[in-house]
C-alpha cells in the first residue's frame, strides 16, 4: 500500500465521538464527493461516489452513527478500466433533507435549492471540527507523494471557492497552504516536509506522523553525510592541487637557478615538500627540525612559488 493510502486508512478508522465533528467531515465529504439529487417533485436525495472503499464505508459510518440513517452501498465495476467504484446513497427525502440542514448545505428552515452552498463556515466554528473538516476533504480528494522520494500533499477542489475555503481552514493551523489550477480542477498543496508532518498531526493521523518523521531523520542524516563528504572532498582535492603546484615550482627552481642562492629557511621547506608531496601543512610543519605551524610552512612555500613565477616572468622576458 502507498503511504497516502496509509494515511487514508488510518483516517478513515477515526470515527470522532463527538456528534459535532462528525457533521464536520461528513460535511467535507458531501462537499467535495456527493451530489445532491432534486427531482421534479422537490425531493431531495444524496449520492457520494468514490473508487476507495474505505472512504465509502467512512461515510456509511458516519451517516449511521450520527444520524441513525441506514444508507444504501452499491458497486460498479468499470471493466474497460479494470476499476471499482462505490456509491453511498441517501433516497429518502426525509433522511436527506436531516443531513444537508445539520451539515448546513441548506437552511434549517427553508429548503430553496438557491440556498445551498458546497461548505458552510457554521459547521467548522471550533478547532476539532475543523481536524475532522480537513480529515473528511483529504479521504474524499488527497493524495500524497511517498516521503522517500517528495514532500508533496495535496487536496483536489472542483471549484475556486471549495479550494480557498479548505486553504483558509489550513492556513488557521499555521500552515502555509497553496492553491493552483490544473486543468480544469483547482488544487491546495503543501511542498515542505515539516508542514506536512504539521497536517497529518492536525488531521490526526498520529501512526503516519512517526512513519513520515522516520523517512525524514533518515534522509537528514544522508544528507548531512553527503555535505560532510563532499566538504571534505573539495578539501582534499583542494590540499591535493597546492602540493603539486608546489612541487613543480619547487622543482622548476631548482632545475633552473637552484637552491644555492636561497635562505637556509626556503631551502628546508623545499626539500621537506619534495620528500613528501603527499603531505598536509601540518604533517609537513612537524617534520622540519625545529618544527614550525601551519602558517609558518605555508608562508615559505608561498614564497617558493612567488620566485618561481618571477623566474618564469624572466625566462619568458628572455625568450
Amino acid at each position: 500500500m502507498s503511504f497516502s493510502g496509509k494515511v487514508r486508512e488510518e483516517l478513515a478508522a477515526n470515527i470522532s465521538p463527538a456528534r459535532h465533528c462528525r457533521i464536520a467531515e461528513l460535511g467535507a465529504f458531501i462537499g467535495m464527493c456527493g451530489t445532491v439529487v432534486i427531482n421534479s417533485f422537490d425531493r431531495y436525495s444524496i449520492r457520494m461516489h468514490s473508487e476507495n472503499f474505505l472512504v465509502a464505508r467512512k461515510v456509511f459510518t458516519l451517516i449511521e452513527k450520527t444520524f441513525n440513517i441506514k444508507a444504501d452501498i452499491s458497486i460498479r465495476r468499470n471493466i474497460r478500466r479494470d476499476s471499482v467504484s462505490y456509491a453511498v446513497a441517501v433516497r429518502s427525502h426525509k433522511d436527506a433533507l436531516r443531513i444537508l440542514q445539520a451539515v448546513k448545505v441548506i437552511s434549517e428552515h427553508r429548503t430553496d435549492v438557491d440556498e445551498m452552498h458546497p461548505f458552510s463556515p457554521l459547521i467548522i466554528q471550533q478547532t476539532c471540527c475543523r481536524r475532522a473538516f480537513l480529515r473528511g476533504a483529504y479521504q474524499a480528494a488527497g493524495s500524497m507523494s511517498d516521503p522517500r522520494k517528495a514532500y508533496h500533499f495535496e487536496i483536489v477542489c472542483s471549484s475556486p471557492e471549495a479550494a480557498e475555503q479548505i486553504r483558509s481552514v489550513m492556513c488557521g493551523f499555521d500552515l502555509d497552504a497553496k492553491t493552483v489550477r490544473r486543468k480544469k480542477s483547482y488544487v491546495v498543496y503543501l511542498k515542505e516536509g515539516s508542514q506536512i508532518v504539521d497536517i497529518l498531526n492536525v488531521m490526526e493521523a498520529h501512526v503516519s506522523l512517526m512513519e513520515l518523521e522516520n523517512v525524514r531523520i533518515l534522509k537528514e542524516m544522508r544528507n548531512s553525510v553527503n555535505r560532510k563528504v563532499n566538504c571534505e572532498t573539495a578539501n582534499i582535492n583542494k590540499t591535493v592541487s597546492a602540493a603539486v603546484k608546489q612541487v613543480e615550482d619547487i622543482t622548476y627552481l631548482r632545475d633552473t637557478v637552484g637552491f644555492e642562492h636561497l635562505p637556509d629557511n626556503l631551502v628546508e621547506a623545499a626539500a621537506a615538500r619534495l620528500e613528501n608531496p603527499e603531505a598536509t601543512l601540518k604533517e609537513l610543519g612537524e617534520a622540519l627540525d625545529p618544527p614550525v605551524g601551519k602558517s609558518g610552512i605555508n608562508h615559505r612555500l608561498r614564497r617558493l612559488s612567488e620566485m618561481a613565477d618571477r623566474v618564469r616572468q624572466e625566462q619568458g622576458g628572455l625568450l
